[in-house]
């Protein structure tokens, strides 16, 4: 019953409906308590001779026309009710999903896809049955097995009621008994299905891989492991749900029996009718949904309630990065970067120390240094998907901290190192940030990209579907359309984050001739491995053990001894060899 209260902000919210829906349903319940009525005084006038044809056809229409009604009035209180709780599926998973976007990567790392899938779509689907079903079940039976007990008290016999509630109390302790190790055991088994999802999730995400390296076999062992351990915690809720149904039929067929048996004995001795008797079975018969729907409703409700809890669980978790309150001036500004230090979240290794620069409107920053350098730490930072410890970034003069982060997110344009392409068509996962971008636009940034001439060649052009994550497309080829997607948006800053090194030397040329032109009043970013990259940059910083261990432009760099002059060198000789014929070489040798 933790769940009502849980969720009792949505049933005040919308209590239109609710309120709606509870009277109806007590109307309802009122005129099925008629027709027991009017078979017992049908019975008692049959078997007295005492009811004319008449008479019998008036009773069995009025009973026809409230059988009528019942069915029209059950029609509507099905579309208050439900419609509010199917209100409450968007409700949550809305909710759900801005909570997602809020967090930063460190989040992803300590949840896992397939638990939030789960999370999202079963678990919630368990809370909306239960705010629907949940809420029809309680009123239905305590308004029905109420008004049912006051009529066969008042109206039939108090001391026969009595008598047939006896094995009532009993069944109530063992259903709240069983309600109590339903709720932990549906717990587990949600986790249990979230690991199953994790594990499909994984296994067709990576299903090439798995195919490269022969690993079918084993890759469905794992899976038929999971999906045990995901039976087993399933039939232990099953087992727990087996005893409701058992314990409510007990006891309805103990009154029962209790009730025919007392009654009879009251109409030998003349204290009742065989009329009475009768509606009082029937009444007692009309009691068996209202003990059915009580044990079902403490079954889905705990299943709710457990469910309810893992969302809350996640819904309360405070996003490592607040939203500022300042909105951001219009127009470009300088990217003045100031960081003294910084740690990702649970580590105490510093990541970045004593980073500073300052990137004028329409210049181009180049990052660069050895894996693990922090190049990528920099920019997750500019990004502010991480806030920094000490020091600071600003933009118009403000700290990132205090900008609204969907303003300052907006004036960004990023190109990630693993660039990710939707199930969808070229042109839509160019126009991705941009849906309303024209045929023209679109063939204009994927020119910039050097990716125009490879999309005529697929074989519906713009219109041809890539697959899962861009599967149909080469690794070069999923760069540069993220690079198109990105200056499509025609964002103030372009970050890109090592997204050339999967294109060729030419494209590569080409594609940094083009934004040299695009840019010319925006901001660029780039981060690289291979240094010919950022040959164009007015600036570079030099990254080596988390912080900056050279600056300057790509000329004074490569005069200077250093890690920059090296690699530059060892990569101008590896593309000298690249070159050499195979004849030659092996001529040479």
């Amino acid at each position: 019953m933790r769940l009502f209260t849980q969720i009792g902000w949505y049933f005040r919210r919308e209590w239109r409906r609710y309120v709606g829906a509870v009277l109806l349903l007590i109307i309802i319940a009122i005129l099925q308590l008629v027709p027991p009525k009017l078979v017992g005084v049908i019975v008692d006038g049959v078997s007295r001779q005492q009811m004319s044809a008449e008479t019998l056809l008036y009773w069995l229409g009025v009973m026809v026309a409230i059988a009528i009604v019942v069915y029209l009035l059950r029609y509507v209180w099905r579309i208050l009710l439900f419609g509010a709780s199917y209100q409450l599926a968007v409700e949550l998973r809305k909710n759900f999903y801005q909570q997602l976007s809020r967090q930063n990567p460190g989040f992803y790392q300590r949840h896992r896809t397939g638990d939030l899938m789960a999370l999202t779509t079963n678990d919630v689907d368990r809370v909306v049955f239960a705010a629907g079903e949940g809420v029809l079940t309680l009123v239905d039976s305590l308004v029905m097995g109420l008004a049912v007990l006051m009529v066969m008290s008042t109206q039939i016999s108090w001391q026969l009621t009595l008598l047939a509630l006896i094995p009532m109390p009993v069944m109530a302790v063992a259903i709240k008994r069983h309600g109590e190790q339903l709720h932990q055991r549906f717990k587990y088994a949600q986790a249990a299905f979230s690991g199953l999802n994790e594990r499909v999730q994984q296994s067709l995400t990576n299903i090439r891989m798995i195919k490269a390296f022969g690993l079918e076999q084993q890759q469905s062992l794992l899976f038929a492991e999971t999906a045990r351990q995901a039976g087993v915690k399933n039939m232990h809720v099953a087992r727990v749900d087996a005893r409701f149904n058992p314990t409510i039929y007990i006891a309805i067929a103990a009154a029962n029996l209790l009730a025919i048996g007392g009654g009879s004995w009251m109409v030998i001795n003349q204290l009742m009718t065989l009329g009475q008797l009768t509606s009082f079975v029937m009444y007692l018969g009309l009691m068996i949904w209202p003990m059915l729907a009580l044990a079902w409703m403490f079954n889905i409700v705990e299943r709710g309630s457990a469910a309810y809890s893992r969302i809350c669980n996640l819904l309360q978790e405070a996003a490592t990065v607040t939203d500022g309150d300042q909105l951001l001036p219009a127009g470009r500004a300088d990217l003045q970067i100031n960081i003294k230090a910084f740690s990702y979240p649970g580590s105490d290794q510093v990541a970045l120390h004593d980073v500073s620069c300052q990137l004028p409107p329409g210049q181009m920053l180049g990052l660069c240094g050895p894996t693990g350098a922090g190049k990528s730490t920099l920019l997750a930072l500019i990004q502010r998907q991480f806030d920094i410890d000490q020091g600071e970034i600003c933009y118009h003069g403000l700290p990132l901290t205090r900008l609204k982060l969907e303003q300052w997110r907006a004036r960004l344009s990023v190109v990630s190192q693993t660039p990710f392409l939707f199930s969808d068509t070229v042109a839509n996962n160019i126009a991705l940030g941009k849906p309303d971008a024209s045929t023209e636009q679109i063939e204009q940034v994927a020119r910039l990209a050097c990716i125009h001439e490879d999309i005529l060649h697929l074989p519906q052009g713009y219109q041809t579907e890539v697959g899962e994550r861009g599967v149909m497309l080469s690794g070069g080829q999923k760069q540069r359309i993220a690079i198109a997607r990105a200056l499509l948006l025609d964002a103030e800053i372009l970050i890109l984050d090592d997204a050339l090194s999967a294109v060729d030397g030419r494209s590569e040329y080409q594609i940094l001739q083009n934004l040299n032109v695009w840019a010319q009043h925006r901001t660029v970013i780039i981060s690289a491995h291979r240094l010919s990259a950022l040959q164009q940059a007015n600036h570079i910083l030099v990254m080596q053990q988390g912080s900056i261990a050279q600056r300057g432009q790509h000329q004074q760099l490569i005069s200077q001894p250093g890690w920059y002059r090296e690699m530059y060198r060892y990569q101008q000789l590896e593309a000298a060899l690249s070159d050499v014929p195979i004849v030659q070489q092996q001529g040479g040798r």
